[in-house]
């Protein structure tokens, strides 16, 4: 039954045992997080073959010694490893040390220094960039970091509203780029469908020659079906379109590898490849070659990427199904929270009743399950509706999981019960 049909009598009956429920968990003296999406120890041992899979082997077929300076734009091998995950050639790419979020913070930077910033300061206006929600908070920080101008964008079952974004971007000459997380986006799991990456190509003809599109493609391998979603190739209709400049591709083997130690990718076309390594030339000699060269002879062709990300669905895929499992037993017929069913990535994103949000953390909070931070999924940690809860599942394990989540759907019900109380008195 709904909980907004219970009569006020009803509702004092279930504060109660809620009340009750929540009191034992105190007892309890849990300490679990549910806050980031990290991967599990066990996940980090699948990789473990990388500590001397070089058995002192540090000479390319080139010649190159790994172990000496040079190479800013990364080993021929670990390009390729790129350029398998990406979607595009090899050398389009550049790679990096172990966090995609750097050469993000380093591209922004770069088109700050050259142009963003003079046009803004022309103009007397702010560089603006539009931004799907609920989306990644590491983006928004990007921004907030160069005083970029964030525009909410909300994120649909097909991907960010378009129409929302073609008509601000006519409107606004100063709206600079967009962040994109188009396969199994975070936290929604949502994947952008053909006619949103078809017009996300042609999104630059609106925009302007300085317009980027940053796609972040972070769970581009990350499936957790046998019938993974399919994502168009923007680089491909970019290219038709004759706006591959404005492409911006990124991803890593954060999860892939260790998250500690992997390798990141940053790829776009010649002339911004250019561009971003005479940039970067006054401040690196280049990442790390030998790591470089350790994940190029782990994942050495596509079969070897399949066959390890299957390893890694087979540890983290139970905890999504609990997730499910728990989430429609304790919340489903009730009315008071919808959440995502993803394929893919590493999220669960679940909206309580508008205002809720702030008090279900809290709550958890104080007797030991810790949660992301309510807003932490909007720009400037504000959600307008203080309603998105995102639930990363993958860390933990599926005992700690379950504890987690049942704490949670009573924390989700008391805060709603009370709340509906109140509207009453």
């Amino acid at each position: 039954m709904k909980f907004s049909d219970l009569s006020v009598e009803a509702l004092n009956e279930q504060n109660e045992s809620l009340s009750k429920q929540y009191q034992q968990y105190a007892e309890a003296r849990l300490n679990l997080d549910l806050t980031r999406g990290k991967p599990a120890p066990e996940q980090l041992d699948l990789a473990n073959d990388l500590d001397g899979i070089l058995n002192g082997l540090y000479i390319l077929q080139d010649g190159t010694d790994v172990r000496n300076y040079g190479g800013l734009l990364g080993i021929p091998e670990a390009r390729a490893l790129g350029g398998e995950i990406l979607g595009i050639p090899a050398d389009h790419i550049l790679v990096g040390g172990n966090s995609s979020l750097t050469l993000m913070y380093m591209y922004v930077a770069s088109m700050m220094q050259e142009c963003w910033l003079q046009e803004a300061n022309e103009s007397n206006s702010e560089v603006k960039f539009l931004c799907p929600v609920p989306g990644y908070d590491r983006h928004f920080t990007i921004c907030e970091h160069f005083n970029i101008e964030m525009i909410n964008i909300e994120m649909t079952s097909t991907g960010p509203d378009m129409d929302h974004i073609e008509s601000l971007i006519k409107q606004d000459p100063m709206i600079k780029g967009i962040w994109c997380v188009p396969k199994y986006s975070n936290p929604t799991g949502v994947t952008y469908n053909d006619e949103t990456v078809q017009r996300m190509a042609r999104l630059p003809r609106l925009a302007g020659e300085e317009f980027r599109i940053m796609w972040d493609n972070a769970y581009a391998v990350h499936h957790l079906s046998d019938d993974p979603d399919r994502l168009l190739s923007l680089a491909d209709l970019s290219l038709q379109e004759d706006t591959t400049d404005n492409v911006i591709m990124v991803a890593s083997t954060s999860k892939i590898t260790f998250a500690g130690s992997g390798i990141s990718f940053i790829g776009m076309s010649d002339s911004g490849l250019s561009r971003l390594e005479k940039f970067l030339s006054a401040s690196t000699i280049g990442s790390d070659k030998v790591n470089q060269l350790r994940h190029a002879r782990f994942l050495q062709n596509p079969n070897d990427i399949q066959e390890h990300m299957k390893k890694h669905r087979a540890i983290i895929q139970p905890k999504f199904e609990l997730v499910e499992r728990t989430l429609t037993e304790h919340l489903a017929g009730k009315d008071i929270a919808s959440w995502t069913h993803p394929s893919g990535g590493y999220f669960v994103s679940l909206d309580t009743q508008p205002g809720l949000a702030t008090t279900v953390i809290e709550l958890a909070g104080e007797i030991g399950v810790k949660l992301t931070p309510a807003g932490a999924t909007f720009p400037y940690g504000k959600d307008p509706e203080d309603s998105n809860i995102r639930i990363a599942p993958t860390y933990p394990s599926l005992d700690s999981l379950k504890q987690a989540l049942e704490v949670f759907v009573v924390c989700l019900q008391l805060a709603t019960v009370q709340q509906l109380i109140n509207q009453n008195v």
